[in-house]
């Protein structure tokens, strides 16, 4: 154990963390048995061990902003991180067969917590925070920079995929007078989608994205393409050249990696996106080349920080009535997800990108609004 405590303080120097530091950023050891795994298993055995309690840290955002801008992370390669990799680069893990898993596992935990977490609009996605000062703002201005960046007209036809609870179709009807159909892998979220957005010319479907094949006017898929899986990404934009009318934009809004890397972060994968997959640029550019033109492409992985801080501090509050349904295990793990991806995003290592493709040859070309 002694030698496991040295080693895991010689590798967080570099990011100034301590081992029972005095810092809002350093790391609480309650039990320092687990470090010996965390050498053996990286952030999967981390996230564990916190969940368990084994270790604690005042300011998690700061941590890993520190731990992931110092690449501390780069010094731990293991067998089994090997094999996680290995698995996402033989299997198809979001085959249209295991597509339905993360809806399940994730989307489906309850709408109360996601009510509870997100702004009025239901959003689960970065907000555009150029000028605003709340969430709920900065929402409302990234829905309506994407209707702006789609030339939405009244009376289109727009496809959601990957819908979620309906905040964008329920945005672009009401402002735009469009009509909209989301297809979406969450029961709940088809649940209560429908009651947000009653009385619009909003159509939920509870279907995967290869199902469809018909036309629309523009199409949009915000937060979805994390979904997908490199084995898919050709057939996704497939679809989406398929469906889309010669003159129509295609807006695509994913995070995103600096770097070639298959699969997902191990931790997140297990207790949060199941067979989640994060694309590079190049991954995006040669799944639409030949298909669809890259009018526009805009970074606003920055934005992302702040996003998730407000949806920690949302679920920070209604923890005292969200503990009557989720145990401490779950508060500790969602408290994880969110700190650790903040300051993932924070340290620039996770990109949120702003794709605007259209047919090939589109007359007069494009502009950002």
């Amino acid at each position: 154990m002694a030698n496991a405590q040295a080693f895991v303080s010689e590798l967080l120097a570099p990011a100034d963390i301590q081992l029972n530091g005095n810092r809002p950023w350093d790391m609480q050891l309650r039990d320092a048995s687990f470090l010996g795994d965390v050498i053996a298993r990286g952030n999967l055995a981390l996230g564990e061990a916190y969940m368990a309690g084994d270790w604690d840290c005042e300011q998690l955002d700061v941590f890993f902003c520190r731990l992931l801008a110092n690449r501390v992370q780069d010094q731990v390669r293991t067998s089994r991180l090997i094999w996680h990799y290995l698995k996402n680069r033989v299997i198809n893990l979001q085959s249209p067969q295991r597509s339905w898993l993360v809806g399940q596992h994730h989307y489906d935990l309850g709408n109360t917590l996601y009510q509870s977490m997100l702004d009025p609009h239901m959003v689960y996605t970065c907000g555009y925070w150029q000028t605003a000062q709340s969430l709920e703002q900065a929402q409302i201005d990234k829905l309506e920079l994407v209707c702006k960046k789609l030339q939405l007209q009244p009376g289109m036809r727009i496809l959601d995929i990957g819908c979620g609870w309906g905040s964008f179709m329920k945005y672009a009807a009401e402002h735009y007078g469009v009509e909209c159909v989301g297809v979406t892998v969450s029961k709940e979220q088809v649940k209560l989608g429908q009651q947000l957005c009653e009385g619009l010319p909003i159509e939920f479907r509870l279907q995967d994205y290869r199902q469809l094949n018909e036309s629309f006017d523009a199409i949009v898929s915000l937060g979805m393409f994390e979904h997908v899986g490199h084995k898919n990404y050709r057939s996704y934009m497939n679809v989406v050249a398929d469906c889309l009318k010669p003159s129509g934009l295609f807006l695509l809004h994913t995070i995103g990696r600096n770097r070639d890397v298959r699969g997902t972060d191990p931790w997140i994968a297990k207790y949060i996106f199941p067979n989640g997959e994060l694309p590079c640029l190049s991954h995006i550019d040669d799944a639409s080349r030949d298909l669809l033109c890259a009018e526009d492409v805009h970074n606003l992985g920055a934005d992302y920080d702040p996003t998730l801080m407000a949806w920690h501090d949302n679920f920070e509050r209604s923890w005292p009535q969200l503990s009557e349904h989720y145990d401490t295990t779950f508060y500790r793990m969602w408290r994880y997800y969110l700190l650790s991806c903040a300051g993932a995003f924070r340290a620039r290592d996770l990109q949120v990108w702003q794709w605007v493709f259209s047919k090939p040859n589109l007359i007069g070309g494009y502009r950002r609004p």
